[in-house]
């Protein structure tokens, strides 16, 4: 049996978690930036798991995500009906800064030179107004050739009602040109909305020579493994789909962690009746992303990356520009920033010694003791912490204030971290109607413990929940996630038409349903879940949300997803019209195969003798941490393997592992379940 490992790049390190003879492995390795499979590789190497028997390997890639964000993409040209070439130039009238005079877009992913018009028209209904001209679009694809794109967009007005114009022009590209990456949208997004459809389907042809080059070089570097990518919706896909649809894997990490977190908080409930209410908070190297589940992992339709709508199912995750690499500076005013850039890999944070000069909050945690150079990595001896060069740094910043000592600097680097993370967990919790203190807080990632306690003070959160290897989360909720394909459909009917008719409803759900269950037979899947929602909103809203839609297909059933509808309505914005008309938009369609499932056993809780003897056990001594100004406190030590099941012990404290360090500051306390999680709690 071939050995399971989930594998999460982050701008730092590259985690590793592998399930061996029924046991859990964790593994770090530093990330390399300019090729990510190199990292993956020696990783394994070191891990030992470099067999010839190959390994089922789910992976979490940052590979997208960075082409976007650093605008580091294929060279696109976009095909679209005449007169819409500069759809993906207007956009939509938003302003992100509502009273800022002078608002700069991010850069075009397809410039204007490379938007060329097809001469067609379909209504909207699909019905054809003007067939394809052959001759003309012959002309239009000397011209494109001539301009040497790696990847071509066609989005074509309509074509989500009728497709055959667009699977035409690429038809008569590709037998001209048959190596050039074709991306059709009425493939990739299928749904209404010309700008959204036309910018996700360049946003797909935009990233697909990179992604595909990427995946298909992971897959030469560890032949005989099987291998699966992480979509932003929370399941896996096959090398060769993630390979034509890179824009289903912009949040392919930050979703594994939501999986993983969601997992170990419902494994851990008091009761199975409890509903597993809990908020993520994933803070890495570079950024930290938050998600809200109210009882279940929430997912959106309508997300954004780089300044560009991405309209396509993803885990509602909210990121910001804070990590243990953020980058602390001082403007010219003599205010104090922290993030977003970030040191990331290369050269890393000071402390690394990689030739990084400009403080991280890496290097502020270090300086305040909430980082132990000897501890660092489980003491292993991977990365040696320089202690020296990050307090030089933090007293450089210090000066740069006025005057402020490097732990003073350090502590008010940390604070404006936290402040940035903090409107963030504000964002997917109150500004939703969401009381936090409702909420059991799950931290993880290898910096998001250090930062748990003083957080959750901050909204009132008295619980916090540490699974047992919180740095490598990520990585195991990728080998723990389903496999899952998922589409959609343009519906743009009454919700009243299709309870009094759901005949066309089903047809629709029936070819999707079967379209899954081809794709995951592909990956092995036999007999697959299926699982179907509906867009809706009320007539005349420019927004829709997304509620389940019961199976088999009936009227009772539209009904039922229009009484979840309001229900869902009133939740997020305060009222429901339930006496108004209420229209389908879109029907979406999952087909879903169960992931791994790692054999967790329950221990029993020590008597007071054990947990005495284990604390004396786990006890390394004392340490100087700064949680104020004043002066550095001592607190004990611990490393946290040794802490057994019923053990409880009162902060402040210091607890080492492998993957990350918990801080615990005064007034909170901490006790171990039988899982070996750590609950933290106000005392």
């Amino acid at each position: 049996m071939a050995v399971l490992v989930g594998i999460d790049v982050g701008g730092t390190f590259t985690d590793f978690v592998a399930l061996v003879d029924g046991q859990l492995r964790v593994y770090k390795s530093p990330t390399t930036p300019s090729d990510q499979s190199q990292a993956i590789v020696m990783g394994l190497h070191e891990m030992g798991l470099l067999t010839d028997a190959g390994l089922d390997i789910v992976h979490g890639t940052t590979v997208a995500t960075n082409a976007l964000l650093e605008r580091r993409g294929a060279r696109t040209a976009l095909l679209t009906t005449a007169g819409f070439a500069d759809v993906i130039e207007i956009g939509r009238q938003n302003r992100p800064h509502l009273y800022k005079l002078h608002q700069e877009r991010p850069p075009q992913l397809v410039p204007a030179a490379l938007r060329f018009e097809v001469v067609e028209r379909l209504d909207v209904h699909g019905n054809v107004l003007m067939p394809l001209d052959e001759t003309a679009l012959a002309q239009t694809l000397d011209h494109l050739l001539e301009a040497r794109p790696e990847s071509v967009a066609i989005c074509l007005l309509f074509s989500y009602r009728n497709p055959t114009h667009e699977r035409c022009v690429a038809e008569m590209l590709t037998a001209r040109q048959p190596d050039l990456l074709v991306s059709l949208s009425s493939e990739v997004l299928p749904e209404y909305r010309e700008y959204e459809r036309t910018a996700t389907t360049a946003i797909n042809a935009y990233v697909r020579p990179l992604v595909d080059r990427y995946v298909r070089r992971l897959s030469g570097s560890l032949p005989g493994s099987a291998i699966r990518i992480m979509q932003s919706n929370g399941g896996a896909i096959g090398v060769d789909q993630a390979g034509r649809e890179p824009a289903r894997l912009v949040l392919s990490g930050p979703a594994g962690g939501v999986v993983g977190a969601f997992a170990l908080a419902a494994q851990a409930r008091r009761t199975p009746e409890e509903t597993v209410q809990i908020i993520t908070f994933d803070m890495g190297g570079t950024s930290t992303d938050v998600s809200l589940c109210p009882g279940e992992i929430l997912r959106t339709a309508e997300s954004e990356i780089a300044g560009l709508p991405l309209r396509l199912p993803v885990i509602d995750i909210h990121t910001v520009g804070a990590g243990g690499g953020s980058l602390a500076y001082v403007d010219a005013a003599g205010g104090l920033h922290v993030g977003p850039q970030s040191a990331g890999a290369v050269p890393g944070p000071v402390c690394y010694g990689r030739g990084g000069t400009q403080p991280t909050v890496t290097d502020a945690n270090l300086v305040l003791g909430r980082l132990d150079a000897g501890q660092f990595l489980g003491g292993s001896g991977t990365l040696q912490l320089d202690a020296k060069a990050a307090h030089a740094a933090l007293t450089r910043l210090g000066a740069e204030l006025g005057g402020f000592s490097a732990e003073e600097a350090a502590l008010g680097v940390i604070r404006v971290a936290n402040a940035t993370m903090e409107r963030a967990l504000r964002r997917v919790s109150v500004e939703r109607g969401y009381d936090p203190k409702e909420f059991v807080f799950v931290p993880f990632g290898g910096a998001g413990p250090l930062h748990a306690c003083e957080l959750a003070e901050a909204l009132g959160i008295r619980r916090i929940l540490l699974p047992p290897h919180p740095g490598v989360l990520s990585a195991l909720g990728l080998l723990m996630s389903d496999v899952v394909h998922e589409t959609a459909q343009a519906v743009l009917a009454a919700a009243g038409a299709l309870t009094d008719d759901p005949a066309p409803l089903a047809k629709t759900f029936a070819r999707l349903a079967n379209e899954c269950r081809t794709v995951l037979l592909g990956e092995g899947i036999a007999d697959p879940r299926i699982e179907a929602a509906l867009d809706m909103r009320y007539r005349g809203q420019s927004y829709e949300l997304t509620v389940p839609l019961p199976t088999p297909i009936s009227a009772a059933a539209v009904t039922e997803a229009v009484a979840r509808f309001h229900a869902v309505h009133a939740q997020r914005y305060g009222y429901a019209a339930e006496g108004e008309s209420v229209e389908v938009v879109t029907l979406r369609v999952q087909g879903i195969g169960p992931g791994a499932q790692p054999e967790m056993h329950e221990e029993a809780l020590g008597d007071a003798d054990a947990a005495a003897a284990s604390i004396a056990a786990a006890h390394l001594g004392m340490s100087d941490v700064w949680f104020h100004r004043d002066a550095p406190q001592p607190v004990d030590c611990y490393a946290r393997p040794r802490l057994h099941p019923g053990v409880r012990c009162t902060g402040p404290a210091m607890i080492y592992q492998f993957d990350t360090t918990v801080v615990v500051p005064p007034g909170w306390d901490v006790w171990v379940d039988g899982w070996r999680n750590l609950w933290i709690e106000r005392a």
